[in-house]
């Protein structure tokens, strides 16, 4: 399997569900601007959306899937199936409790998570009621990451990739076509989030029982496959999730300050996201199943070769992601979601919370390509020791630059930056300190090379983006094809002085462990 060409596949997919997502967000933007009905809705859909990263996409796959690789390339297909059986059920009990829990106690879930609303009795309510109608999601969502994590065994990559694009069809069609049936309207985006939840599961079933692995319900307690997963799954929830913790506490932080902060991060989020989804969880979701095979066999050497090309590609793609982020920050939201009720003011507090991400953007990818370094030896502890940390810094960043410096959303979202780069640094420290990953020769090069990409292509973004006024007062087709034209000629220039100085694709050619 070239590794490289399922990137691309994943990444394709990924772009695809990206740009749905542009479209979706663009509409909630359109119909229902940035205030106290959206911030409503992003914290009841953060909190499910939290847990999903936490357990399923995160704790769960970082825990399963080198135990997984292990039995599929050690064991027989039957015990390999058991394990799938035994694992699918302890994780369904385990998330149907969770479910319950979360629209029995959704007022203290929000009075927790966004205290400053319970001044807003309106506000407060109305954010219990959609997350009593998306708290089902974590558990359609979590058995979609038990199928990803069999299909992406199996190097059906495409498969998980696609999944996503029916969330944001369901967004898409809720918005535009049964709103005016909701009172309130924005009750439709909560409804979309449970129907996702099931739209996604349904379509992974055919490709599991295609290759013999659709769980069934069989509870064996004795399991120890099993409990060797769920216990490493109980650390991992923490190791692999400090972003997210963070982006919560974060919301507790927004939710003090002034109407439409929450809904200015979101949106920043999202396009911070779009590099993050594209890069940095596309070769995630490619380097576990690989490197936990190599574990498997003991091959240490192709192990640090393999993060070794992770790194380098990382660095030239998400070196220029931030750059570009950071500098044509109005461009971006000016055009994607300066509409409707979206007023250019939202433009303006969106754009500072966006640079803000985009000084950690690097760090935030790197976590994604250096904490598997550690899960796939089936390591748990050290990613949570420095998962810890992390969680500490962030904290008293946001404390530093909102009430010191009073930065207000935008040093929310530079300590999230900040503390990635933190956390990818720790963690590349301790792989080289024990010798997991050895750096091959020309590194020096390479960076010299990317710096100076890097300065072209930031010489392109400023002269050809003109003033940021002007993108506020452009409109329609005039500003998408400036913009369009911007991205093109960047990405352009950025590419020419890679290729004018030797980069060439298939230097980065690259066959995953089978």
């Amino acid at each position: 399997m070239n590794l490289l060409k399922a990137l691309a596949a994943i990444s394709s997919l990924t772009l695809v569900s990206r740009i749905l997502a542009f479209v979706r967000d663009v509409l909630i933007a359109r119909v229902f601007g940035a205030g106290a009905a959206t911030d409503a809705f992003f914290v009841a859909f953060k909190l499910p959306n939290l847990l999903r990263r936490m357990f399923a996409e995160g704790a769960f796959s970082q825990a399963f899937v080198p135990i997984f690789g292990e039995y599929k390339s050690q064991r027989g297909e039957a015990e390999t199936k058991l394990l799938v059986d035994h694992v699918t059920t302890m994780l369904a009990l385990i998330l149907f409790g969770v479910t319950l829990l979360g629209i029995i106690a959704a007022p203290i879930l929000i009075y927790i998570s966004a205290p400053g609303f319970a001044s807003e009795p309106q506000k407060f309510d109305l954010t219990v009621q959609m997350l009593r109608i998306t708290s089902p999601y974590i558990f359609f969502i979590s058995l979609v990451a038990v199928a990803a994590g069999i299909l992406n065994t199996y190097n059906k990559f495409w498969v998980p990739a696609f999944a996503p694009i029916l969330l944001n069809v369901c967004f898409i069609g809720g918005a535009l076509w049964f709103a005016p049936y909701f009172d309130p309207p924005v009750l439709v985006l909560a409804w979309a989030v449970f129907v996702a939840g099931v739209v996604q599961l349904a379509f992974q079933i055919p490709f599991l029982k295609k290759i013999g692995m659709l769980p069934r319900f069989r509870l064996n307690l004795q399991d120890a496959g099993m409990w060797r997963v769920i216990k490493q799954m109980g650390p991992a929830v923490f190791g692999v999730s400090i972003a997210q913790i963070s982006l919560i506490l974060n919301t507790i932080f927004a939710s003090f300050l002034v109407a439409g902060s929450v809904s200015w991060l979101y949106y920043a989020d999202r396009l911070m996201e779009f590099p993050t989804g594209l890069l940095g969880v596309a070769l995630g979701t490619i380097l576990l199943p690989s490197l936990s095979k190599l574990h498997a066999n003991g091959d240490t050497a192709e192990y640090s070769k393999l993060l070794d090309w992770g790194l380098r590609l990382t660095f030239m793609l998400a070196l220029p992601a931030a750059l570009a982020l950071g500098m044509i920050a109005t461009p971006l939201l000016a055009t994607f979601f300066q509409h409707g009720e979206f007023s250019a003011h939202d433009v303006i507090m969106s754009r500072n919370a966006l640079v803000g991400y985009s000084v950690g953007l690097i760090g935030l990818i790197l976590v994604k390509i250096l904490a598997p370094g550690f899960y796939a030896k089936q390591d748990i502890k050290t990613p949570v020791k420095i998962g810890i940390v992390t969680l500490l810094a962030t904290q008293a960043m946001n404390a530093l630059f909102v009430f010191v410096f009073d930065l207000a959303h935008a040093g929310l979202a530079l300590s999230i930056g900040l503390a990635a780069c933190l956390n990818s640094a720790i963690l590349f420290y301790f792989l080289r300190k024990r010798a997991i990953y050895q750096s091959e020769p020309g590194w020096l090069k390479f960076f010299i090379k990317i710096a100076l990409a890097l300065l072209v292509l930031g010489a392109v973004l400023w002269f050809g983006m003109g003033s940021e006024a002007d993108w506020l007062q452009t409109q329609g087709w005039a500003r998408i094809l400036h913009l369009a034209a911007l991205v093109a000629g960047g990405a352009g220039a950025y590419l020419g002085v890679l290729f004018a100085m030797g980069f060439r694709m298939r230097d980065f050619y690259k066959r995953g462990a089978n």
